[in-house]
């Protein structure tokens, strides 16, 4: 079994900035690369703003955290990943721009490391074809916050060799997170089974069954849910879950994964949920309220 020592983590967003900061709590080198230096420099920022809020709660000491972000290398060159054992994408759900990264990267990285995709809903193996190295392609599928969620869904495509694969879940498994190993299915297990039911809330808002108060609150009552399906999909991002359900209409062909009127009508209004202030939910004020506008 090898030794993944430094990793690497394309994008500084969302995604890629929690499993920075994961992966170098857990003690690894990690070069957090992304296209301009704003944007990297907003996923450090993010970054020290967790450290700083643990610190505070007195879940880490100032020396720990300052170890923490020691580790973690910003860049916008894609030659700082060339000594990485592992390097995860987190970039826009897009293959056409993974595809274009990965053919970059592919020429850089040393022969020896794996290459692993964050994709929520996208085929492995469309990724994996890309490049040169397809036996050391997976899936490596973290959830939103990376840093508090436990799940790492492991994906092994039709490619993946078994000493790689050992190798991603050994390494998830590493950081203290729940790695299930799981197939190269469109939607994977978790987003294979919430989405649907995400979608199915839009539907019974639509339907007037409740309003989205009411269908978010019956949910934490009756099903012991930590929140309810409309303010999931404020927290996934709706423009993130219009992706995953165009992928997934595409594979199965089924109504239950077509994107709902009334999602096409928010995310032609530019209404993605928390990380753009408006969804099913208004941000914009000292407490979320039902969005007016729907």
């Amino acid at each position: 079994m090898a030794e993944i020592r430094k990793v690497g983590v394309l994008g500084a967003g969302l995604m890629g900035h929690g499993i920075a900061q994961v992966a170098a709590t857990a003690g690894h080198d990690v070069v957090l690369r992304d296209v301009d230096e704003q944007t990297v420099a907003k996923g450090v920022g993010r970054i020290e703003k967790q450290l700083a809020r643990a610190v505070e709660k007195g879940r880490s000491s100032q020396e720990d955290a300052d170890a923490i972000r020691a580790r973690i290398q910003p860049t916008t060159d894609y030659s700082d990943l060339a000594d990485c054992d592992l390097v995860i994408e987190a970039i826009t759900e897009n293959l056409a721009g993974k595809l274009e990264m990965w053919r970059e990267v592919d020429a850089i990285v040393k022969d020896s490391a794996i290459l692993a995709t964050n994709t929520s809903s996208l085929a492995v193996i469309d990724q994996a074809a890309a490049t040169g190295r397809p036996e050391r392609f997976v899936g490596l599928h973290f959830f939103n916050p990376a840093q508090v969620m436990k799940l790492v869904e492991v994906v092994r495509c039709v490619t993946t060799g078994d000493d790689a694969y050992a190798d991603a879940v050994a390494w998830a498994e590493g950081l203290g997170k729940l790695a299930v190993q799981t197939k190269d299915k469109a939607g994977f297990i978790v987003n294979r089974l919430l989405v649907p039911y995400m979608l199915d809330a839009m539907r019974a808002y639509e339907e007037g069954v409740g309003t989205i108060a009411e269908i978010d609150d019956a949910m934490k009552a009756g099903a012991g849910h930590p929140m309810g399906p409309l303010t999931l999909a404020d927290f996934v991002g709706l423009d993130t879950l219009g992706s995953i359900c165009d992928v997934m209409y595409a594979e199965f062909a089924e109504r239950r994964f077509a994107q709902p009127p009334t999602l096409r009508k928010m995310l032609s209004a530019g209404w993605f949920g928390k990380k753009s202030g408006m969804g099913f939910y208004d941000y914009f004020a000292d407490a979320p309220v039902p969005n007016p506008g729907l």
